[in-house]
């Protein structure tokens, strides 16, 4: 396939993330875009806000030359499921799932079966609220793009997927394997949403208002989730999200011990190994 010359993208799953890809493509290309969603009112209003172009259906899925899939995991795996018959070598299907060892092995399985192109995809990107009404254009603007291809080493072909995406203004593009990916994906995404989760079912969270800053709003800003949608990702990703989930409980109890036992010194040496751990993470940062 000629990446630089494709003309119509179809998007699977016209909600927050699809919503964005389908809007960031007619407004910053000239791209064709079809879109269909389980929700027939979504399609319609995605219609007459200009956001698509027309619906995605087993006819017109022919007619496109990229389909980004934009659906829960196992719903995208039974989708693509369904089109693989209908899809030719010259086609590509990107999924924007937010794991990948499932969807990639379903993925590979059916593009190897049935002669199309699949890349794994998860765009590092998202909003509090869900749903295509909060759909944006710039979502994705500067944001990280990840992508498990079924090569790696054809700087060609990763060329092309960068070509591709570029409309939606991602800020870089990390290739990885399904494998990795998933598992950093449970320390940076799917622990913090669980944390955070738990953090405000505190009974002292009702009465925080005149007492809260940035560390509070940092600390829950992703409390607000789908729990439909995040409870098929941390399941799907059990094992990994597992590991950091223990990980940090073993932690906890030992800042946990020191307080109860008032061991300044091992407090001391616990926020000292945080501290330079973060440094040595993400950059020092020097005080004024």
């Amino acid at each position: 396939m000629d990446f630089t010359d494709f003309k119509t993208v179809g998007i699977a799953g016209l909600g927050l993330i699809g919503g964005s890809f389908a809007k960031a493509y007619k407004q910053n290309s000239d791209k064709r875009v079809l879109g269909m969603d389980i929700n027939d009112s979504t399609v319609g209003f995605a219609q007459l806000s200009g956001a698509i172009d027309g619906v995605l259906d087993d006819i017109t899925v022919s007619e496109c030359d990229v389909i980004f899939i934009a659906l829960y995991p196992f719903a995208t795996i039974e989708y693509m499921k369904r089109i693989a018959p209908l899809l030719t070598k010259k086609q590509i299907v990107i999924d924007l799932c937010g794991t990948k060892k499932e969807v990639c092995r379903g993925g590979f399985e059916l593009a190897s079966k049935y002669g199309f192109t699949f890349v794994g995809g998860h765009p590092m990107a998202g909003k509090h609220f869900s749903g295509f009404k909060y759909a944006s254009a710039e979502l994705f603007k500067g944001a990280p793009m990840v992508i498990v291809p079924p090569i790696y080493d054809d700087i060609a072909f990763l060329d092309g997927i960068k070509h591709i995406l570029a409309p939606c203004g991602f800020g870089s593009i990390t290739v990885t394997d399904a494998k990795k990916h998933d598992e950093i994906i449970a320390f940076t995404s799917q622990l913090a949403h669980v944390v955070s989760n738990a953090y405000v079912k505190s009974p002292t969270a009702k009465v925080h208002k005149g007492f809260s800053a940035g560390s509070y709003k940092d600390m829950t800003r992703v409390a607000w989730l789908n729990e439909h949608m995040w409870s098929e990702l941390f399941l799907e990703n059990k094992e990994p999200l597992l590991f950091e989930l223990d990980t940090i409980i073993a932690s906890l109890t030992e800042y946990r011990n020191a307080i109860a036992t008032d061991d300044r010194s091992t407090l001391v040496d616990l926020l000292k190994d945080g501290r330079i751990a973060k440094e040595s993470i993400d950059g020092s940062v020097k005080k004024k």
